[in-house]
């Protein structure tokens, strides 16, 4: 019983991504079958075309330089859109009219369209800027609504008994705000996350900054490279799962290593 355990977990892992890749597969089959010949590569390509057109691009210099210089922008865009929506939500939940006039710019921010800032941004700074502002504009709504319904949510009684053990300010926020804000902050950067790349990359797409990789997939496509298209698609999906777990596991290193 104990050894079929890590076999039914390694089962349940493996499924999903297999069935979706038979899935491909069989799709691409299907176009092939419809346009009698390798012209799906122009439609659909084959899920083993995408992983060589990956395994070659990877295998060069200059894709990594690609890839760093796009995580740098995407991090550096995450990161000040966490600042700024960690700081937005202190300050709304601390004064009223800060909430009456704040929050409806923040929703706004969160209901226009990422091509329409990526335009108007364009016009106003260096297109190397251009992701690292829309990937913060894009994160900063999620983190303040998460945070706020955190701060809001935080339990009455233990905020009593603060006040009738007089904590200090920090005492407060160390040991009853920061708990209570813990799963919503966690929430909040995990969404965060594959919002920043989504927005990020897009903005890439359009300002085509020097090295990035939403530059690669607008030539991958302008030239019909479409294995490359989607290789440097599956290259995003990657980055994107592998640092929200890396995230995901420091953010729960430091709870672990914070807690008493």
């Amino acid at each position: 019983m104990a050894r079929s355990k890590p076999a039914k977990q390694l089962m349940s892992l493996l499924l999903p991504p297999a069935f979706w890749l038979g899935a491909w597969q069989l799709c691409a089959f299907w176009v092939d079958r419809h346009v009698q010949g390798r012209g799906n590569e122009l439609l659909l390509p084959y899920p083993a075309t995408v992983l060589a057109a990956l395994v070659r691009l990877g295998g060069t210099a200059p894709f990594w330089g690609i890839v760093l210089a796009s995580l740098g922008r995407i991090v550096a865009g995450m990161a000040l859109g966490i600042v700024l929506g960690a700081l937005l939500a202190a300050l709304t939940y601390l004064s009223p009219w800060a909430h009456r006039i704040l929050a409806p710019a923040i929703r706004v921010i969160r209901a226009t369209p990422v091509a329409s800032f990526i335009l108007l941004v364009l016009l106003w700074t260096g297109r190397d800027r251009v992701p690292v502002i829309i990937a913060a504009l894009m994160v900063l709504p999620v983190v303040w609504e998460n945070l706020s319904r955190g701060l809001r949510e935080t339990d009455p009684q233990l905020l009593e008994m603060g006040r009738l053990y007089r904590f200090t300010r920090w005492q407060m926020v160390r040991l009853i705000y920061l708990p209570s804000l813990w799963p919503y902050f966690l929430s909040a950067v995990t969404t965060a996350m594959g919002l920043a790349w989504k927005s990020g990359v897009a903005a890439e797409v359009l300002c085509l900054p020097g090295r990035a990789i939403g530059a690669q997939v607008y030539h991958a496509k302008l030239y019909l490279e479409i294995p490359d298209l989607f290789a440097w698609t599956a290259a995003v999906v990657i980055l994107s799962l592998l640092l929200e777990g890396l995230l995901r596991a420091l953010l729960r290193a430091g709870k672990g290593g914070s807690a008493p």
